[in-house]
């Protein structure tokens, strides 16, 4: 699978200009299951649970990595492609009759197979591949959400990573200590400012606009950012910045009363990285949720009937893969699809011309064009234009072809 995955980390590289910034995703997911016996499955809380009831679910866990493929230049739309997919099992529980050294190699065993400990492993082998792929001179940004921005990350980052992360709103931060000539130990943490709750109700920091693309289209989103901070938990050796996003209003119809979502705190390692390109970084993560959703509904991960250890690991992690690939070559492809020349879209989608393409539109494509292969014709282009002009008549009606293109497992 490492194989593959290079394969895929080379080209996203490739795709990405030299003035553009490296951006990777990190984030875990679960697979369901149902056999007792399936190797590297257990007992896991389910993250679709309501907030005031943990449920639990039967299944194992994936740690993904996805890089940001910009559509272009400046503040616009990025797809996450998946540069790696790592089963990451926990430790076997043990009897009760369990003597002390196998309790000593439980307890150690717990230890390595720790989540947040092989997150760090893979960021490693990820920041070694792409220095082989080219991009050895290139800082690495890293978005990562609330789970992994914790000490095991911060205190074992490797060089030239960039660590942006969710905190709490009750996390101590402290200033750089002033230089001091005075005799004895130097100091690492001078004195702790209010915490980012604190901080977003203060009026002594000033609130700043900054454009950032999110939701389909750029937005102006509200922050206040405190820079030159250090973190107990993180380590004396990183000079941090907090970032700190007012909540965007909304309304889900026209008539309904605006609505509220929670504020954002945000800390990033490089406390000299430019607001507008932080904010930018973090908010495409949505993306790996995108990837975990086409790889479990459209691609079927996990749904494999096998049992053999290795296959177990190896079978989503190849779907990841094919799933990257397939990605890569529709960026390569349709840069700006002419909507004109390429199968429409159902018709209940919104009209949208600069729309990108979503997952199932790119597997009709690459059906169609397997069919226009196997049948001896260059292309379904008289199909297309056809079906265009049945849409805009009034009294459309789904054609035989319409549903043979539009077919879905």
């Amino acid at each position: 699978m490492n194989k593959l995955f290079n394969v895929s980390q080379k080209e996203v590289v490739e795709e990405i200009s030299s003035d553009q910034m490296l951006i990777a995703h990190m984030d875990d997911t679960i697979l369901k299951k149902t056999g007792k016996k399936m190797s590297g499955a257990s007992w896991r809380r389910d993250p679709l649970g309501p907030p005031f009831q943990t449920n639990f679910i039967w299944g194992q866990r994936f740690l993904q990595i996805s890089m940001a493929l910009p559509a272009q230049k400046g503040i616009c739309q990025s797809r996450a492609i998946p540069v790696d997919f790592h089963h990451c099992p926990t430790a076997n529980r043990l009897n009760k009759k369990a003597t002390e050294s196998e309790i000593k190699e439980y307890r150690e065993a717990k230890k390595q197979l720790n989540l947040s400990l092989q997150g760090v492993d893979r960021i490693k082998r990820l920041r070694q591949s792409l220095d082989h792929n080219g991009a050895k001179e290139k800082e690495l940004y890293l978005s990562v959400d609330g789970s992994y921005t914790n000490t095991n990350v911060f205190k074992n980052l490797p060089g030239r990573v960039t660590l942006i992360g969710r905190i709490r709103k009750d996390t101590r931060l402290h200033k750089i200590p002033e230089f001091s000539n005075n005799m004895g130990r130097k100091k690492i943490y001078g004195d702790q400012i209010p915490t980012p709750e604190e901080v977003r109700k203060s009026d002594d920091f000033e609130w700043r606009d900054v454009k950032a693309w999110a939701a389909g289209k750029e937005h102006i989103f509200n922050v206040k950012v405190v820079k030159n901070l250090r973190w107990e938990k993180a380590g004396g050796k990183h000079n941090l910045q907090l970032v700190i996003i007012r909540p965007l209003h909304y309304r889900l119809t026209k008539k309904s009363r605006m609505l509220y979502k929670d504020p954002a705190y945000l800390i990033c390692t490089d406390n000299n990285l430019d607001i507008e390109k932080l904010l930018q970084a973090y908010l495409w993560r949505w993306e790996i949720e995108v990837n975990f959703r086409d790889e479990k509904t459209i691609f079927g991960s996990g749904k494999a009937q096998v049992r053999n250890e290795q296959s177990v690991a190896n079978v989503p992690a190849f779907i990841a893969a094919i799933y990257s690939f397939l990605l890569i070559a529709a960026h390569k492809t349709y840069r700006k699809p002419d909507r004109s020349k390429i199968l429409p879209r159902p018709i209940w989608y919104r009209e949208n011309k600069e729309q990108r393409l979503s997952t199932s539109e790119i597997l009709n494509l690459l059906r169609s064009q397997l069919w226009a292969k196997a049948l001896g014709c260059d292309s379904f282009s008289g199909f297309v234009k056809r079906e265009i002009d049945i849409r805009n008549r009034k009294n459309y009606a789904p054609s035989l072809s319409s549903t043979l293109f539009y077919i879905r497992k």
